[in-house]
């Protein structure tokens, strides 16, 4: 069996607020609670956020979305009808602008929590097969 990641926990101060507003921008499913404590959003078959509200202090986390680039279109209208700040860099001021730096489309903007999201068509983490 080839190993995948099924799910990961990600920390938040608003539980429900936080696993709402990822799931509507992405265009996914999401519960406000589901098995224990967790708030789900259900990216794929395969591979779930729990957000789990905490009152400890979190280090921030960055996760990163490939997508194609029809979802990509729908899922930054959502973000600028939400009229949520997001970059082209990585760090650096909210320029509203999206990169094509890496062969595709990219963007980043973080959620109350101060977690990072990036969105992308075109994966730079590993060369192409």
């Amino acid at each position: 069996m080839t190993i995948q990641l099924d799910h990961f926990i990600v920390p938040t101060h608003h539980q429900i607020a936080s696993a709402r507003q990822l799931a509507e921008l992405l265009g996914v499913a999401w519960e406000k609670t589901s098995i224990g404590p967790f708030s789900p959003v259900y990216l794929n078959d395969g591979l779930t956020l729990d957000f789990l509200e905490t009152d400890e202090p979190f280090p921030v986390h960055h996760y990163c979305f490939r997508v194609g680039q029809a979802e990509f279109d729908a899922i930054l209208g959502r973000i600028q009808a939400a009229g949520i700040p997001y970059r082209s860099t990585v760090r650096g001021p909210d320029d509203m602008q999206i990169s094509t730096q890496f062969g595709g489309n990219s963007f980043y903007w973080n959620e109350p929590d101060g977690h990072q999201w990036e969105l992308l068509t075109v994966s730079y983490a590993r060369p192409p097969a």
